[in-house]
């Protein structure tokens, strides 16, 4: 991913330049990378305090059955917080972005299935966004909600900002939480 680095600043950049300022502080957003591990690079934020990320360390490999892993854990602790301090918690909305192939092609698929499993109301949204060598065919797998590959043209920001913008405009009030 180091390769692409300033590509994927420039997105963000791009997407809080072009969400209306009430709307920054309603959309919280964390950051894990992943490589033969995962790890929590930014802790869950409201998007306009997300800083630039850092350029990733060496990694012997791409497993994605352990973010998978991880990503639910984190949605389960971020979750608790938010309704601990009585905030409303949305389904939410990951961007998984990746640059290859999955170094764990047997495994990732159940971690996987565990993240979005139809029972678990905190289930995400899974957006994917592949750049340079990306594995098109794990990624349209991953991508639930929506997939996209920027060798097609398409860039990050726009990416972020379409698909946070479908969620904001069909989201339900916590109240009237449907599983879909």
């Amino acid at each position: 991913m180091a390769d692409h680095i300033d590509e994927l600043n420039a997105g963000l950049r791009e997407f809080r330049g072009a969400v209306h300022a009430s709307l920054l502080d309603r959309v919280l957003c964390s950051v894990i990378g992943f490589g033969a591990e995962p790890s929590l690079v930014q802790r869950l934020l409201p998007m306009d305090e997300l800083a630039d990320l850092p350029a990733p360390g060496a990694s012997a490999g791409t497993d994605f059955g352990p973010v998978f892993t991880f990503l639910r854990t984190s949605i389960e602790s971020d979750a608790r917080v938010l309704a601990a301090h009585r905030l409303p918690v949305h389904r939410p909305l990951v961007f998984f972005l990746s640059d290859g192939q999955p170094t764990d092609p047997v495994t990732w698929p159940a971690a996987f299935a565990s993240l979005v499993d139809l029972s678990w109301a905190n289930r995400p949204r899974m957006v994917a966004f592949g750049v340079g060598d990306a594995d098109e065919e794990a990624l349209s797998r991953i991508g639930t909600f929506r997939c996209y590959l920027s060798r097609d043209g398409i860039r990050l920001g726009k990416a972020l900002i379409a698909s946070v913008m479908h969620v904001l405009s069909t989201s339900r009030p916590p109240g009237n939480r449907t599983l879909s």
